[in-house]
C-alpha cells in the first residue's frame, strides 16, 4: 500500500516532505511498471503458447462437414481431374477424423525445441529485470550524489557569504582592502553558480530515476541511504562461477543452443516416413436413393515416403545445423565477455572502495587546512588567496568525498549484476 502511495505521488514544487523512497522500493516499482519488462514476459507468454501450437500434432484433427448437391441425371465431371466421379443429388452431413501415428520423433524434437525456446522466453524476461533493475540502481544513485552535492552547495554558499559579510564590514572599518572584498565576492559567485548546476542536475536525476521506475511523469522524493555492500572477495574465479551458473543472459543463449539442436534433429526427420490414420462417418437424409445408401462409413492408413524434392530436406538440415553450430559460437563468445566483464566490475568496485576512504581523509584534511587558512586570515597573517584556495579545497573535498560512498555502492550493483546476483 505504502509503494502504491509512492507511485502516485506528483511532484510539487513547493512540497515540504516528499514521501521516502528506498532503494528497494524503487526497485520493486521498476520491475512492476517498466514497460520493458512488461514486454518480455508477453513475449515468454507468447512462447509458451508455441509449446500447444506444436504439440497439437500429437492430437487427433476432428472436422464436422455439411454438404449439399445437385446435378443433371446421370452426369460427371469431365474435366479439371485425373478421375471421373459421378454427381448425385444429395444432402450429407458427417465427420472426419484424422489422427497422425507416428512421424518418427520429428513432432517430440519440435516439441521439445519449442520448450527450450518458451524457457529461453522465461530466462529472457529475468536478464530484461536484472537490466531494468541495473538501470534503476545507477539512476537512484545519481540522484543520492547529486542530492549530496546540492547540500554541499547550499553549505558552501552560506559558508561564503558569511565570509563575505565579513570581509565587507572589515573593509568599511578600512581594516581590509578592497582587494580582500573583490576576492570573496568572486568566491561568493562561484558558489551561486555551483548551486544554480546542483539544483539543475538534481532535477534531472528525479526525471532519469521517475524513468527508471516506468513513472509517466517526474516525481520527487526524500531517498534513504541504503546500508554498505559487505566486503569484496579477494579473487574473481569464484564470482565468474557464480555469473555462469546465475546469468540470465547466459542461460538464454545456452537453452537457444539446445533448441537448435533440437530443431536440426527434427529437420533431419523429414526424410523418414509420416503414417497417418483417417476416418469417416455421417449420414445423408435427402438422397438420389438408386444409387447412395443412407450412411456411409470409411477408414484408411497413409503411409507418406519422402522420395526425392529437390534435395529441399537436406539444404533445411544442413540449415539448422550450421544455426545451431552459430548459436554455440555465440555462447562461447558471451562466456567470453562475462569473464571479463566480472574481472573488470571487480577491479572497479576494489578501486571505489579505496576511494572511500581516501576521499575522507581528503576532506579532513581539507578542512584542517581551511581552519588554519581561517585563523592565518583573522590575525592578518595570510592573504584572502589563501584562504580562497583553501574554501575551495574543501569544496572539492566534500564532492569528492559524497560521491566516492555512492560510487562504491554503485559499483557493487554493477558486480552483481555482472554476476546474476541483482535483486
Amino acid at each position: 500500500m505504502r509503494l502504491a502511495v509512492l507511485l502516485l505521488a506528483v511532484p510539487a514544487l513547493y512540497a515540504a516532505d516528499p514521501p521516502l523512497l528506498t532503494l528497494e522500493q524503487a526497485g520493486a516499482a521498476a520491475v512492476k511498471n517498466h514497460p520493458r519488462v512488461s514486454a518480455a514476459l508477453l513475449s515468454s507468454l507468447a512462447a509458451n503458447q508455441v509449446v500447444l501450437e506444436t504439440r497439437s500434432a500429437w492430437f487427433p484433427t476432428v472436422a464436422g462437414s455439411v454438404t449439399g448437391a445437385g446435378a443433371l441425371d446421370g452426369s460427371r465431371l469431365a474435366a479439371g481431374g485425373l478421375n471421373n466421379p459421378v454427381i448425385y443429388n444429395r444432402l450429407a452431413a458427417g465427420v472426419t477424423v484424422g489422427q497422425l501415428v507416428t512421424d518418427f520423433g520429428r513432432t517430440a524434437n519440435l516439441v521439445a525445441a519449442s520448450r527450450l525456446r518458451a524457457q529461453s522466453a522465461q530466462q529472457t524476461v529475468e536478464a530484461t529485470r536484472e537490466q531494468v533493475l541495473l538501470q534503476l540502481h545507477q539512476a537512484y544513485f545519481s540522484a543520492l550524489t547529486n542530492q549530496a552535492l546540492l547540500r554541499v552547495a547550499r553549505q558552501t554558499v552560506q559558508a561564503r557569504q558569511l565570509v563575505a559579510d565579513q570581509v565587507g564590514e572589515l573593509a568599511r572599518s578600512k581594516l581590509k582592502s578592497g582587494l580582500d572584498v573583490s576576492f570573496a565576492q568572486v568566491n561568493l559567485s562561484e558558489a551561486k553558480l555551483l548551486l544554480a548546476t546542483a539544483e539543475n542536475q538534481a532535477s534531472a536525476a528525479f526525471a532519469d530515476l521517475s524513468a527508471a521506475m516506468g513513472l509517466d511523469h517526474t516525481a520527487h522524493f526524500t531517498l534513504v541511504n541504503p546500508p554498505m555492500p559487505g566486503v569484496l572477495p579477494p579473487d574473481s574465479k569464484p564470482l565468474v562461477q557464480l555469473a555462469f551458473a546465475q546469468r540470465p543472459d547466459l542461460a538464454v543463449l545456452r537453452l537457444r543452443h539446445e533448441a537448435d539442436l533440437k530443431f536440426a534433429r527434427a529437420e533431419a526427420d523429414l526424410s523418414r516416413p509420416t503414417i497417418s490414420a483417417l476416418a469417416a462417418a455421417g449420414g445423408l437424409p435427402a438422397r438420389d436413393e438408386d444409387n447412395l445408401r443412407g450412411r456411409y462409413l470409411a477408414a484408411g492408413v497413409n503411409v507418406n515416403i519422402p522420395v526425392f524434392n529437390g534435395h529441399l530436406f537436406t539444404a533445411r538440415r544442413q540449415e539448422a545445423e550450421y544455426a545451431a553450430q552459430s548459436s554455440q559460437a555465440s555462447l562461447r563468445e558471451l562466456q567470453n565477455t562475462v569473464t571479463r566483464d566480472v574481472e573488470v566490475a571487480l577491479l572497479n568496485a576494489v578501486t571505489a572502495n579505496q576511494r572511500v576512504s581516501l576521499t575522507g581523509e581528503l576532506l579532513a584534511q581539507a578542512r584542517q587546512a581551511l581552519d588554519l587558512a581561517q585563523s592565518r586570515y583573522d590575525l592578518g597573517l595570510g592573504s584572502i588567496v589563501e584562504l580562497s584556495q583553501a574554501q575551495l579545497n574543501v569544496t572539492s573535498a566534500e564532492i569528492r568525498s559524497a560521491g566516492a560512498r555512492y560510487d562504491y555502492q554503485l559499483q557493487r550493483s554493477v558486480l552483481d549484476y555482472q554476476t546474476g546476483s541483482l535483486r
